[in-house]
């Protein structure tokens, strides 16, 4: 029965590659790298929803103070005529004060809406400002977490090459249609195991009891007969 002994070796190095890359698959700067990202996709979130509302207030208070430079403008360009002396009729002149002064009551209106606009914006821009600088350093933690990561992935990875390796000289030891089978085995279990030792009459691969009767007929059996686990599907190896 030993012809199956080298089925053993390969699934220790089966188990050791598993053990490797859950152990890449679960580097703690992994999950620090995801909560950085999650935590800047949430900011990007705050800022694209901020973005449109200080846009349009941005346009607001252009158009008011817009608005109000031409009103003065115009003021100014009254208030030059009235006292440039082109204009000689009382009536007219009182006429022209009364615009100017329609003109500049209205600019007082438009510059404080314009005013109020700005005060509007001043939380958004406030609250913009804050979430450009948690980005920035999020992104921060996120460059270093992901450096961090790249170096652990590297030594795993190098733990991983050398296993392979072995792996695959311990494979050359066994005929292949036996790796075959075995490597269907152990993909079928769901704890990975396709080859296990028979201690007595308990599968090492699942720790159950195999029936007396068929631990006798496969102890009595050629050797590298194959018979599989019932509980488990393990190729048993006495």
């Amino acid at each position: 029965m030993d012809d199956l002994g080298p089925l053993l070796t390969l699934q220790e190095h089966d188990l050791a590659l598993d053990r490797l890359r859950h152990r890449r698959a679960t580097l703690p700067a992994r999950a620090t790298v995801a909560t950085a990202e999650s935590e800047i996709a949430k900011i990007d979130l705050e800022v694209a929803v901020l973005r449109e509302p200080l846009a349009q207030l941005a346009r607001n208070q252009e158009r008011l103070e817009d608005e109000a430079q031409a009103l003065a403008e115009q003021a100014k360009a009254a208030d030059r005529k009235l006292y440039s002396g082109e204009v000689t009729s009382p009536r007219e002149l009182q006429a022209l004060q009364a615009d100017i002064e329609q003109l500049k009551r209205h600019q007082r209106t438009v510059e404080e809406r314009a005013l109020e606009v700005m005060e509007e914006r001043e939380p958004l821009d406030a609250q913009m400002h804050a979430l450009a600088i948690t980005r920035e350093e999020r992104s921060a933690d996120l460059s270093a977490a992901r450096a961090e990561l790249a170096e652990s992935e590297g030594e795993v990875d190098a733990e991983i090459a050398i296993e392979v390796g072995l792996r695959d000289s311990a494979a050359a030891t066994v005929d292949a249609p036996m790796v075959a089978l075995y490597e269907r085995c152990r993909a079928n279990a769901a704890s990975g195991i396709g080859a296990a030792r028979l201690v007595g009459h308990t599968c090492q691969g699942c720790h159950l009891t195999i029936p007396a009767t068929e631990v006798d007929a496969l102890r009595k059996s050629p050797p590298g007969t194959v018979a599989h686990c019932d509980n488990c599907g393990a190729i048993l190896v006495p």
